[in-house]
């Protein structure tokens, strides 16, 4: 079949190249490097691979999938093969989501540009697409399915298998009328655009019928007035419904005409109600839409634990690439773990297990150059520090010199602080978290004292041997205060004042209890806690941990036992205001779909303001026993209809999904609870479920909701389909689309559930 994205593929001498195809080596271990032969299809949007030229191909991945391309010399594989393998000639494509990079290496530097050059270009291309050319795209791809002799035509059983492939459950006679209408050439066969209009019967959409013409006198169009008293009865649009409905017709209404008569068709209206506006997500919610200028311990901080592992915690493998993925996927807070490594140059790995070990350099080297891709709001680099004095000094060295401006190594002012900075102030600087020889009050001293010195010495030596000197010198001495507990014994400090000195705002202290900390620690010292010891505390002392997160910051942590890198649930510790709560985010699954949830607001820029309540210290809030003056709603959820559902065992043919829709509620703990609707037998591809559910909720601005779809099962208690999760503040009210994510968080496209969303204020009506 022509591509049905044909005509709007941007070909290039590239892309030609790369559909006659090309032999490359692919790199999966110093041991695993075998030759394997990748061909661009016809269609320009796949990507298929095979033993040998003219072998039996499978589908390797397609541009859809893919994030980017980068060269070889940044591979940490690649790079360790650079004695046999020109690193010119390697390049690894990035996937979306959790997918492993794939590492090649092609027979020449001019064929490696062509990849590179032609991959990247087709995936700007399918970055830049709209609503219809995505469509066009996913149909391309199921044709490309379907079409099994791959003759660019569809016969009826070819089409009867794609059904199935489809998730449609379809009587024989009924598939064979929309298969002959849509043959126009009457060829016995469906190609491009046959096969398009073929789609659209299927795809017809009854329940958005009934909603427009429920708010057109005609049934045929909705005029500008009722398309204004459909956005503001049903979507709550308020004050705004007047504008927002030209806004909308200009940009969803497909005719012309109806654009300048302000009349929007079925079509436009649908167009609409599948678009971003008509989301779930509130489009408001998705730039920067906080005051980003409060002091740091007032916002939830996006944190990742053991950031340097891609699996498990006792023989996992060590990456750099783990911090490229949290820093790209909005993550503020990364973890290293730093220890003693050969050569005098400090390594980061899991201590004493059997995880590989990175060059500490390397990991910093990572962080200067991903840090601000994805937000400009401050990195925070928590740093357990298991060195020597002499790597420690090495450590200090790799810090100042890579990070260079962008490491803050005193206060913003020089001057003394009443309280944290904030994210805005802190922009694009990278804050070192641990341990320290001295306060930030001393530390200032001290820096005052030596200014006159350091004006004396300036333009006498360069800026390196200045640095090299600095960090050679001999041990100091500690603080006076450490001097007397120590008396006149000298001994090297554990800390090396060189590294001590680039902590300036995050200070590790221990934590004893909530009264000690109120009356030795200063703000900007930081405790860290296990989950276990978190949720202790929460219960015991909830209010108190509310208060002590108003003025402090909290880092927590997985419990030790969680060796198979599996995640606790975030929501209990962000009901009590702790800012960092790292994350294993490696793992996939319902805990990592919360962390998402939670930061895919506010331009997913890794912070988000607490509610007011959590930013007062003398705050009443116990998290464990809320009570008024908190506003309480209910919530009622129409799950309507689901559409193109996907298979989550493409290998499965004949199997057909049966999908329940799961709506679970994450917040205080009596505000936590699920409802599900029933299930829809053997149909996957347009479900209609029309099943209204009802909560009431305590506290909705700590609250998110988690839309799951389920292929019912009762032995595996439901197999996995897609799910979406947002904050409950970021919801839009009226009849909504939810877009479906992966279990990996990538995008299911065109995968969607339709819902109507009503939030009315106080606790009423009775539980369906």
């Amino acid at each position: 079949m022509v591509s049905l994205m044909q005509g709007r593929l941007p070909i290039n001498q590239d892309v030609l190249l790369m559909q006659k195809g090309m032999l490359v080596r692919k790199v999966r271990s110093k041991s695993w490097k075998k030759l394997r032969y990748f061909r661009l299809q016809d269609d320009g949007m796949t990507v298929w691979h095979a033993r040998q030229a003219g072998g039996k191909a499978k589908p390797s991945f397609s541009i859809s999938d893919v994030e980017t391309v980068r060269e070889g010399h940044e591979s940490e594989l690649l790079r360790s093969l650079a004695e046999e393998f020109p690193l010119e000639q390697g390049f690894t494509i990035i996937f979306h989501g959790r997918r492993s990079n794939l590492d090649l290496v092609a027979n020449s530097v001019e064929e490696a540009q062509i990849w590179m050059q032609g991959l990247q270009h087709l995936v700007d291309f399918v970055t830049s697409m709209d609503q219809k050319e995505r469509l066009d795209q996913w149909l391309s791809d199921w044709f490309q399915r379907g079409d099994k002799n791959q003759d660019g035509r569809m016969s009826f059983p070819e089409v009867q298998r794609l059904l199935h492939l489809m998730n449609v459950e379809m009587d024989q006679e009924y598939a064979l009328q929309l298969f002959q209408a849509a043959d126009t050439s009457q060829s016995g066969t469906l190609e491009g655009e046959e096969f398009v209009e073929f789609y659209k019967a299927l795809t017809k959409r009854p329940e958005v019928q009934e909603v427009f013409e429920n708010f057109s006198a005609d049934g045929q169009k909705l005029t500008l007035l009722e398309f204004v008293d459909f956005l503001r009865e049903e979507q709550k649009e308020g004050e705004r419904a007047s504008d927002l409905a030209l806004e909308l017709i200009d940009r969803y209404e497909p005719s012309d005409s109806g654009k300048v008569r302000h009349v929007l068709s079925l079509d436009g209206f649908l167009s609409y109600l599948c678009s971003k506006d008509g989301d779930v997500f509130n489009p408001a919610c998705l730039p920067i839409y906080q005051d980003m200028t409060q002091p740091l311990n007032h916002y939830y901080i996006n944190s990742s634990h053991n950031t340097y592992l891609v699996g498990d915690q006792l023989c996992g493998q060590s990456s750099v690439e783990g911090y490229i993925r949290a820093l790209k996927r909005g993550c503020r807070c990364v973890e290293v773990d730093i220890w003693d490594g050969p050569s005098g140059e400090p390594i980061v790995y899991h201590g004493h297990t059997l995880t590989s070990r990175i060059p500490f350099k390397d990991v910093v080297a990572t962080v200067a150059q991903y840090a601000f891709q994805t937000s400009d709001y401050p990195v925070i680099l928590s740093l357990e520090n298991h060195c020597t004095w002499e790597q420690q000094q090495v450590m200090a060295l790799h810090l100042t010199e890579i990070l260079g401006e962008q490491l803050l190594s005193t206060t913003l002012d020089g001057l003394l602080p009443t309280q944290l900075p904030s994210p805005e102030e802190l922009r694009r600087k990278i804050l070192v978290k641990g341990k320290k020889l001295q306060t930030l009050e001393e530390d200032l001293e001290e820096e005052e004292e030596e200014e006159v010195l350091e004006s004396q010495l300036e333009g006498e030596q360069e800026a390196r041997p200045e640095l090299e000197a600095q960090f050679e010198s001999e041990p100091q001495e500690l603080s006076p205060r450490s001097k007397d507990k120590k008396k006149d014994k000298k001994s090297k400090p554990i800390m090396c004042p060189s590294l001590s000195a680039l902590v300036v705002y995050l200070k590790a202290v221990s934590f004893h209890s909530f009264t000690h900390s109120r009356e030795h620690y200063r703000f900007y010292e930081t405790s860290s806690f296990s989950e276990t010891k978190a949720k202790s505390l929460i219960k015991e002392a909830g209010n108190a941990f509310v208060q002590h997160n108003a003025w402090q910051l909290s880092r927590v942590y997985p419990s030790g036992l969680r060796t198979d890198s599996s995640n606790y649930n975030p929501q209990e510790l962000w009901n009590a205001g702790c800012q960092m709560v790292a994350m294993n985010v490696q793992t996939a699954g319902l805990e990592m779909d919360i962390c998402d949830g939670l930061f895919r607001q506010n331009g997913g820029c890794g912070y988000v303001l607490k509610p007011d309540f959590l930013r007062d210290i003398q705050s009443s809030f116990h998290p464990e026993r809320p009570i008024s003056p908190f506003k309480a709603q209910t919530l009622l959820i129409q799950v309507i209809s689901g559409q193109q559902l996907p298979k989550e065992d493409m290998t499965k043919e004949r199997s057909i999904v049966d999908p329940l829709v799961r709506v679970e509620i994450f917040g205080v703990r009596p505000d936590t609870t699920r409802q599900e609707t029933s299930y829809v037998e053997n149909n996957g591809f347009n479900p209609y479920w029309g099943q209204t559910l009802c909560f009431r909720v305590l506290v909705p601005e700590l609250a998110l909701l988690r839309f799951v779809v389920n292929d019912y099962n009762w032995k595996t208690r439901h197999d996995f389909i897609g799910q979406y999760t947002l904050p409950w503040t970021c919801m839009q009210q009226g009849y909504r689309h939810i877009h479906l994510l992966s279990k990996d968080g990538t995008s299911l496209h065109p995968a969607s559930i339709f819902v109507h969303i009503c939030i009315r204020e106080g606790l009423e009506g009775d539980e369906s």
